[in-house]
């Protein structure tokens, strides 16, 4: 691992578009469950030394690879005699347990036939948005991948809440990308590519996705026909554009073309940076935390938050839902109910009413000094 390294999309002498896959130097890439499932249900082995047969070239060649995979639950569901993926939690977790230690096995035998040594990294949500546990996943992959390991993650779907989970691999790939400052992000599935419509109907590939604005009008499919993911188009267009709107550009496509991506070949679909790098905590409280109630802002408010980039005091406030906590992430809405932002407000709903429309200076001399704190700080406030 080097410590010098540069992202190449900002490197005026290095490929611009996908051209940067084949010459990234450290690389996220996320399969899905139907890329690994054979018609009979569970783990297709053809499936998967195929794909650790084009990964492990890759590796061979000095690139770092961090694989995100699914797979836990739908390798454990034959052994539990299951023949689809359970609705429950308990019994999905029940599944995971089992499937995990198998997936594992199987992933380290094909890379271990590559001279590849491969580590077991099971991540929650709270792993990546907490600062302590943030820092110690990233010391961790970083040490792997300076050891020549290749990491194996996925979410610790045996612990996970529905409150707390990613929802899907597809979040955590954009999440492990941002945490490693990975030159790119690949999402392999059994699409691929991003189509303006259902494939079957004649729909087109999009090729390139600049922004959001290239997404209008796209109608998106769901769960795969193999009923063993979580995931699907929608959740691969949502983690592809957070991942390129925070400084890692992507690329959705097949399993199948996983050489052809990694070499820079005009397969899927590629979206190109449309924002820098911020801090992992943004990218959650943007697009993944779960927000508890809501701030309504005056205009006044919401311009200093919009143009100033200013922290958010009572005085601009003029109404409050919710149910929250001091720590909780909040939804901030102009006064036409439409949400902009959102932030981690200081303090619980029951005491916010009192401070509605009101200056610190007159907070604090009659309620004390503690409220002096802004509602919600600028460090802790993303615009969406």
């Amino acid at each position: 691992m080097r410590s010098d390294r540069v992202d190449p999309q900002l490197d005026s002498g290095a490929p611009l578009g996908r051209g940067l896959l084949a010459a990234a130097s450290r690389i996220v890439v996320k399969v899905g469950s139907s890329s690994l499932t054979s018609v009979s249900g569970g783990i297709s082995e053809q499936a998967l030394t195929n794909l650790v047969d084009v990964l492990a070239a890759r590796r061979n060649q000095g690139t770092e690879i961090i694989l995100v995979s699914s797979g836990a639950i739908a390798a454990g569901l034959a052994p539990l005699g299951l023949g689809r993926r359970p609705k429950d939690l308990a019994t999905q977790q029940s599944a995971a347990s089992v499937g995990q230690s198998l997936l594992m096995a199987r992933y380290g035998a094909a890379f271990g036939a590559h001279g590849i040594t491969v580590s077991q990294v099971l991540l929650t949500a709270e792993d990546l948005t907490r600062r302590t546990q943030y820092a110690n996943a990233y010391r961790a992959l970083e040490r792997l991948l300076h050891l020549g390991v290749l990491p194996i993650v996925n979410e610790n779907d045996t612990v996970a809440t529905h409150e707390i989970r990613f929802g899907d691999n597809d979040r955590l790939a954009a999440l492990v990308a941002h945490l490693v400052k990975a030159d790119a992000m690949i999402l392999l599935s059994d699409v691929d590519a991003v189509y303006d419509g259902p494939p079957a109907q004649g729909a087109q590939r999009i090729e390139h996705i600049g922004g959001p604005q290239d997404l209008s009008g796209i109608r998106i499919g769901s769960t795969g026909a193999a009923g063993v993911g979580t995931g699907g188009m929608a959740t691969k267009i949502q983690a592809a554009s957070i991942a390129a709107g925070f400084g890692t550009p992507a690329l959705v496509t097949s399993a199948a073309n996983a050489a052809a991506a990694l070499a820079g070949h005009d397969v899927g679909t590629w979206f190109s940076l449309h924002g820098e790098r911020r801090p992992i905590r943004l990218l959650w409280l943007a697009h993944l935390a779960s927000t508890h109630g809501r701030l309504t802002l005056d205009d006044g408010a919401v311009r200093a938050i919009r143009e100033r980039h200013k922290s958010l005091l009572p005085a601009g406030i003029k109404a409050v839902s919710g149910n929250f906590e001091a720590g909780d992430a909040v939804e901030l809405a102009d006064l036409g109910g439409r949400p902009f932002a959102h932030g981690l407000v200081n303090y619980d709903a029951a005491e916010l009413p009192v401070m509605l429309g009101r200056k610190t200076k007159d907070l604090a001399d009659e309620l004390g000094r503690e409220y002096v704190r802004a509602v919600v700080h600028v460090d802790d406030l993303v615009l969406l």
